[in-house]
């Protein structure tokens, strides 16, 4: 009798890890992108996180959503393109950490003008493991179009880049550090990236660079 309620124990354990496996698999690109969005938005709306007092402890909130939605990873591979195959393990971490920052401190503050505008998912589109899913966001009465391009990483759904109004972050980048690898290589890209983001350790209250 104990064996057998084992083994009927171990059947029900694998099937719920299979539906599991499943469900996440299943899982749409939209439906795994609007609760990072919704979490986003409601930090950002978050009364008691307004100020720059409350800054440092807004900003790692809204990293840590950040991060539960987006690929860095692939996101800096994509920057960097054929350089990325020529470094190693180290500088590939230490390249999508500056990354990282460097959006952080560019974007945050932009997204921190947010006052509760209606976020409208508009269509998805998947191919194979890629997947674009495109959102209108209203501003002053005008709706700007937000398209968030994704690709399937171990059964979930993440952002790797963003194109608003036809603008793509990984585009604009590539564009902005092309001559930079053509002149100084790797090296003199990983200097601009870490001057850059040490130009914005500002006391809380300083006008955020742009």
């Amino acid at each position: 009798m104990n064996v057998l309620r084992r083994i009927i124990c171990q059947f029900l354990l694998v099937s719920l890890l299979l539906c599991s496996s499943g469900a996440a698999a299943d899982k749409s690109p939209t439906a795994a992108l609007k609760p990072v969005l919704d979490e986003l938005t409601t930090i950002l709306i978050d009364t008691s996180l307004k100020g720059d007092e409350h800054r440092t402890e807004r900003r790692t909130k809204i990293m840590e959503v950040i991060s539960h939605g987006f690929d860095f990873k692939e996101m800096s591979k994509r920057i960097l393109g054929k350089t990325w195959r020529r470094i190693d393990d180290s500088q590939k971490v230490y390249f999508t950490r500056l990354i990282k920052k460097l959006l952080e401190n560019v974007y945050i503050g932009k997204l921190e003008s947010y006052s509760g505008q209606e976020i409208e998912f508009n269509a998805e589109i998947i191919k194979g493991k890629r997947a674009q899913v495109s959102t209108f966001i209203e501003n002053k009465g005008i709706k700007i179009p937000v398209h968030y391009i994704m690709k399937q990483v171990n059964n979930r759904w993440m952002v790797y880049d963003i194109n608003i109004e036809g603008v793509s972050l990984v585009r604009n980048y590539q564009q902005q550090f092309k001559p930079i690898l053509r002149k100084e290589k790797f090296k003199g890209l990983i200097k601009v990236l870490e001057e850059k983001n040490n130009s914005f350790r500002k006391e809380p209250g300083d006008k955020q660079n742009s």
